[in-house]
C-alpha cells in the first residue's frame, strides 16, 4: 500500500511564501519521478513542476523562478517551495508519484488527497 500524505497548505496574501512537503510511504516501493499538480475551480489539472530521483526539475512556465521544487531521497519527501504567491496559484495542490514495486516490478502512478492553497489579493 502505497500513501502520500501533504501538509503545508493555507492561506496567504500575494507576495507571500508557503512550503509543501509530501511524505511517501510504503514497503518495498520506490519512488521515482516525483511531482507537484494543482487544479483550480473550473480548471483541469496541471503540473506545476516535477524532479527526478536524480534531482533534474522541470516547471510549467506560470511558475517558473518563484517556485522550487526538491526532495529528500532518504525519506522518501518531496518539497515545493512557493515564493511571490500570486492570487492565480490558488488551488488544490496534489502530489504525484512514479512508483515502482521491487519485488513485482509493477509501475503505476500514485496521488495524495491534496492540500488547499488560497493566495489573497
Amino acid at each position: 500500500q502505497v500513501q502520500l500524505v501533504e501538509s503545508g497548505g493555507g492561506l496567504v496574501q500575494a507576495g507571500g511564501s508557503l512550503r509543501l512537503s509530501c511524505a511517501a510511504s510504503g514497503k518495498a516501493f520506490s519512488f521515482n519521478n516525483m511531482g507537484w499538480y494543482r487544479q483550480a475551480p473550473g480548471k483541469q489539472r496541471e503540473l506545476v513542476a516535477v524532479i527526478t530521483s536524480g534531482g533534474i526539475t522541470n516547471y510549467a512556465d506560470s511558475v517558473k523562478g518563484r517556485f522550487t521544487i526538491s526532495r529528500d531521497n532518504a525519506r522518501n519527501t518531496v518539497y515545493l517551495q512557493m515564493n511571490s504567491l500570486k492570487p492565480e496559484d490558488t488551488a488544490v495542490y496534489y502530489c504525484n508519484a512514479n512508483v515502482f514495486h521491487r519485488d513485482t516490478y509493477q509501475r503505476f502512478e500514485s496521488w495524495g488527497q491534496g492540500t488547499q492553497v488560497t493566495v489573497s489579493s
